[in-house]
């Protein structure tokens, strides 16, 4: 170790234990009414000193006694800053019934306007969480709360079906309620979920699990897109928010494609013209916790992938909530890391208005069957080519790497093994030449018929390397019967030929020097999906399942083919 990196290891250790010992002010199990009379609990972190502070907000379920909302706490009342943590109703100290989301935004307008009329508060606040966090400040910001100044939303959930395009919940969604049941974080190490997943009926694989859970049940109930959803959307209703918001979200997350979509729609439709100048968005080579580790998988993005987020957090807030601003104001509104390269760049818009559009078609010789069939991958449109087909059984889906629980679902990991089944079909392209950077949002058009009425096409990309390690970028699924919205059911006519679109969401991958570009195209990925069981039956609620014979074409009038957002002279731009 030299002297220089043992001066700054001890200079971060003095500082982190001075911030451990930061002197505070703690007000615990402060109450806030709402307006149907429902106690929500809060506690109170405040700078020693007398006086008013602008306040951050956090509403969460996990419950508010942990070590890291105290470390957040010392580190934000030491900036100047209120930091009320309140656990939302029926979790926790809060009084009340914990029904996901359902309570979130009149609740959360509620706790804003109480913080700004607290005798330590100087009336503005801004709110602050991830995930389900996130969506909850969403949807309080529809109420338009007179005293909300900003939001950081980080890993933000998306309106119902964006992320599941199934219609119904993914099977993975049930560990997560199962974790919130009850009024305090429960332990969900006992259920053997990677087995539980193959329950059926899905709407009885709560029961199954050991713990009926009423969510779950009108969840599958209410499968598709309906007005029982409309109470916990707010991706319909960008123009009822008037807030400077910002983003934060990583290209690995699996909740990942709200992030960029709120970002450009309060750009376009924010209900002010104040929101709509002031948005910013972060996106790092994080997995759903965001900045929490600089290796996904095999996969080492280097030293520069973590950065300073609470500073970052930091400097927006005394930007809207103080009126100080260092810079932060200045500075181009998106900031992406790119993957590959490994570095952060600057720009000034999302989706990035220079990326090309550019279509890289499937060829084969009929049999793209696994990696070691003959499934090519090239900007070479094709002509006469013989179909691919493959039989998908529900009974044995195609497997996608995750943690069989709800902490993180998917990674960049290496799906070689995955592709050596006959139900996946592999599209490569030749190693390439020279780099070649792909940044936004990618879809993927499907040219496919099926034996069944309904059933699942699944696309993903992925950079191989030289040595042949098959990194998942990013992927997606559509269900037949929905590929016309979600909102309505539309069958397949078996053996008719139709075209597919897939969102693969989003990602920022300079594909290197003598790595290839890959596309898959399944039918399942278990259990990111649920298995679609080839019926028309009502979701949900059957066992009969049926093997569907799958045919994906590509030649003159059928071009299936990968929309890849190309960036032309990417180099040119400012990094640091």
């Amino acid at each position: 170790m030299t002297l220089r990196t043992l001066t700054l290891a001890l200079t971060s250790l003095l500082a982190s234990q001075a911030l451990a010992h930061e002197p505070l002010r703690v007000l615990y199990d402060q109450k806030c009414s709402t307006r149907d009379g429902v106690k929500l609990s809060s506690d109170v972190y405040l700078p020693t000193a007398p006086g008013r502070y602008p306040v951050i907000l956090v509403r969460s379920p996990y419950n508010k006694v942990s070590d890291r909302v105290l470390d957040k706490a010392r580190y934000f009342t030491s900036k100047g800053y209120a930091y009320v943590y309140q656990d939302v109703r029926g979790r926790g100290d809060s009084d009340g019934v914990f029904v996901p989301y359902r309570n979130e935004g009149r609740d959360g307008y509620d706790a804003i306007e109480w913080a700004a009329a607290q005798p330590w508060s100087n009336g503005k606040v801004g709110t602050l969480g991830g995930s389900y966090l996130g969506r909850a400040q969403w949807l309080a910001a529809l109420q338009r709360p007179p005293h909300l100044i900003t939001m950081v939303a980080l890993v933000t959930p998306s309106d119902p079906f964006v992320e599941w395009p199934t219609g119904v919940p993914i099977p993975m969604h049930l560990s997560w309620l199962h974790y919130v049941s009850g009024r305090i974080n429960q332990n969900i190490k006992g259920v053997n979920w990677s087995q539980l997943y193959h329950h059926l009926p899905l709407i009885d694989m709560d029961d199954a699990s050991g713990r009926p859970i009423p969510t779950w049940d009108e969840e599958i109930r209410h499968s598709g897109l309906s007005a029982w959803w409309d109470p916990i959307r707010y991706q319909n209703r960008y123009e009822q928010v008037g807030v400077p918001v910002l983003h934060i979200s990583g290209w690995y997350d699996d909740e990942q494609v709200g992030t960029p979509l709120n970002f450009a729609n309060m750009r376009k439709r924010g209900g002010t013209a104040h929101a709509r100048a002031n948005q910013r968005l972060l996106m790092g080579p994080w997995p759903h916790r965001v900045n929490s580790t600089s290796k996904l998988a095999e996969v080492d993005f280097g030293k520069n992938a973590i950065i300073d987020l609470k500073d970052y957090q930091r400097r927006w807030f005394d930007l809207w909530l103080k009126g100080l601003d260092d810079g932060i104001g200045a500075e181009p509104p998106v900031r992406i890391f790119v993957m590959g390269d490994n570095r952060w760049r600057d720009e000034n818009e999302w989706p990035l208005a220079r990326a090309k559009p550019t279509k890289y078609y499937l060829h084969s010789r009929g049999r793209a069957n696994s990696r070691f069939g003959n499934g090519l991958l090239s900007r070479r449109s094709p002509r006469k080519e013989p179909a691919d087909s493959y039989r998908y059984d529900p009974a044995d889906p195609v497997p996608f790497i995750t943690d069989p629980e709800f902490s993180q679902i998917g990674s960049a990991d290496d799906y070689r093994a995955v592709e050596r089944r006959d139900d996946v079909l592999v599209y490569t392209s030749e190693p390439l030449k020279q780099r070649l950077e792909v940044t936004g949002p990618l879809t993927m058009v499907l040219y496919a018929s099926s034996s069944a009425p309904d059933t699942d096409f699944t696309a993903k990309l992925l950079d191989v390397w030289p040595n042949g390690y098959a990194q998942r970028l990013s992927d997606g699924l559509v269900r037949a019967r929905y590929r016309r919205g979600l909102d309505k059911e539309v069958f397949l006519k078996p053996g008719n030929i139709y075209r597919f679109e897939i969102d693969l969401w989003n990602t920022s991958q300079a594909f290197l020097p003598g790595h290839r570009i890959r596309v898959e195209i399944a039918s399942s990925a278990f259990p990111k999906y649920d298995r679609n069981l080839n019926t028309n039956a009502p979701l949900g609620r059957s066992t009969q399942m049926r093997i569907a014979k799958q045919r994906v074409l590509h030649t003159g009038r059928y071009p299936s083919h990968m929309l890849l957002p190309v960036i032309p002279n990417a180099e040119s731009r400012v990094s640091r």
